[in-house]
């Protein structure tokens, strides 16, 4: 499959499931505009990387997913700089766990600002465009979570519905524009970030890195393996490619068997 003269922007790509997304978009030929936070040097070095590496052209918007302007601004910079936007990925999410009654006020408006709303500002400003060429793909990560419910973790899990919610009117509303929009329902996903989680589990339970993640894993998914960033990658390449023309408005869980109980 080759995507070569399309143009992929991925949000929260500096790290984890993004970056594993941008990286499959690029090696299959799209040129890439990343977004997330992190260190400024190592931004510039995954970019820099991911051009020379793949025979792409990378760059860097740094846009604020949770404010409007700023990511119809990121879209902009993908028009001006790399002649259009032919791919939106919506990736970029945060994470906080509390009973309802004990959850902030301001952790709930952050998580549904940046895990659901980021999502809608930037496909309010790149559908009209994609309609206009008459092709795009826009893909949706949304979770298990976005099907299934956990404890403590109300915001997430409505923020994770909406995206569903919003997937599914989207591509009824692009359904004969060429514009397919889907999401993925990632279920455990070894990142970085949990890895550090499972070392400190480790650490403080005394035992080792595999069994904390058995354990974690197991409380979930009747698969007890960890998807990687490159098996949703390969989901989001699937959903980008042309056998995937007809498919649109389905929520494709990559999750151990997890939403299947």
């Amino acid at each position: 499959m080759s995507l070569k003269g399309k143009v992929a922007l991925v949000t929260g790509s500096t790290s984890g499931i993004g970056e594993g997304i941008a990286r499959a978009l690029a090696e299959a030929g799209a040129d890439i505009v990343f977004n997330g936070f992190g260190d400024a040097a190592a931004i510039e070095a995954l970019r820099a990387e991911t051009a020379s590496r793949y025979g792409v052209r990378a760059i860097y918007a740094p846009a604020d997913i949770s404010k409007p302007a700023d990511c119809a601004a990121m879209v902009e910079k993908a028009r001006s700089e790399l002649g259009g936007l032919d791919i939106l990925v919506n990736n970029a999410g945060i994470q906080f766990t509390a009973d309802i009654e004990d959850f902030p006020i301001e952790k709930w408006d952050q998580i549904i600002s940046i895990n659901l709303s980021g999502a809608f500002y930037a496909m309010h400003a790149a559908l009209r465009g994609m309609k206009e060429k008459g092709w795009g793909r826009v893909i949706n990560i949304s979770s298990a979570h976005g099907l299934v419910a956990s404890p403590q973790k109300a915001a997430y899990v409505a923020a994770k519905h909406g995206i569903i919610g919003l997937t599914k009117v989207a591509a009824i509303e692009c359904a004969n524009a060429g514009v397919t929009v889907n999401a993925i329902c990632p279920g455990w996903v070894l990142t970085p970030l949990v890895q550090k989680q499972i070392d400190a589990r480790a650490k403080e339970n005394g035992t080792s890195a595999k069994e904390e993640e058995a354990k974690l894993v197991s409380e979930k998914q009747p698969m007890h393996r960890f998807s990687t960033p490159a098996n949703i990658a390969a989901a989001a390449l699937y959903l980008c490619s042309d056998g995937a023309d007809t498919v649109t408005g389905i929520s494709l869980s990559v999750d151990g068997g997890w939403v299947a109980e």
